[in-house]
């Protein structure tokens, strides 16, 4: 059980139950594994964090229904009754605006590709362990005009200027990208991706490159050495798509095969 691997690092940090920081921000954890919510709720908790366990994701969308006061929300992927991926939509066709985060053991990139298509703004292996998890929920969190995240390589964009390039405007505080001045709806992940092709200023970006700036340096993913290009590769549709969805002709997104990407300027 992948709970059992995160014990010893529970007993590194032992939470706190009284002397919480004032800045506690709430989260709303989803997970069917009981033993998996009281290992990861007390890290949480030692971090700063606020977290409200469910185990029943029924119970959980309706708490959300009626206003949890949480930052965001941090879900399982496989679940009884109600799975993930169907938890997701439902918030999102009830116009629940939380950010949604996975935290599964089902990793495979053909999931976090639909997760990420239907709306989530992260998707986290649980093997990854407590200390990248609960680095990537600080960015996730990170208020939008707090300025960039101290760590590198995590695509912190959000005290710069705005940036223009031909018909595109990424207004970087609140990630926004701007398409002839349509907003082309990207997730924060899809949003850094988009920023580091930008500003290489048409020089071809490296799949290694990519991937570092939106989950840090040597992250690894997907089977082999060279996993994370499968991941790199169907993001990078994924924004095709969206821009193709307010522009048809829209063809700024170029490939150099075998190697990465670069941002054509259309101006």
């Amino acid at each position: 059980m992948v709970a059992h691997a995160w014990l010893g690092f529970m007993t590194l940090r032992p939470p706190d139950p009284v002397a919480r920081s004032p800045a506690a921000r709430r989260l709303v954890l989803v997970d069917d594994d009981r033993l998996f919510l009281d290992v990861f709720s007390a890290n949480l908790r030692s971090a700063g964090f606020e977290p409200v366990c469910f185990d029943d994701p029924q119970a959980a969308l309706a708490a959300l229904r009626a206003g949890s006061g949480a930052c965001a929300c941090v879900l399982d992927l496989d679940m009884p009754g109600l799975d993930g991926l169907s938890f997701l939509r439902a918030a999102k066709a009830e116009g629940i605006e939380l950010p949604i985060v996975f935290v599964t053991s089902h990793g495979a990139p053909m999931f976090e590709e639909q997760a990420l298509r239907d709306g989530a703004v992260e998707f986290i292996d649980k093997g990854r362990g407590p200390a990248i998890i609960l680095q990537r929920l600080e960015l996730v969190t990170r208020p939008r005009d707090a300025g960039p995240a101290p760590t590198a390589g995590t695509g912190a964009t959000a005290a710069e200027a705005d940036l223009a390039s031909g018909r595109l405007l990424l207004r970087c505080r609140s990630r926004r990208a701007l398409w002839n001045g349509e907003e082309v709806p990207l997730s924060r992940t899809e949003f850094d991706v988009v920023h580091r092709l930008v500003t290489a200023g048409g020089e071809d970006v490296a799949y290694r490159q990519i991937y570092d700036a939106i989950k840090g340096e040597g992250f690894l993913a997907g089977p082999g050495e060279e996993g994370y290009r499968a991941n790199v590769r169907a993001m990078i549709k994924r924004i095709r798509r969206k821009f193709e969805a307010v522009d048809a002709d829209f063809a700024c997104l170029g490939s150099y095969p075998g190697f990465g990407y670069r941002w054509r300027d259309d101006a």
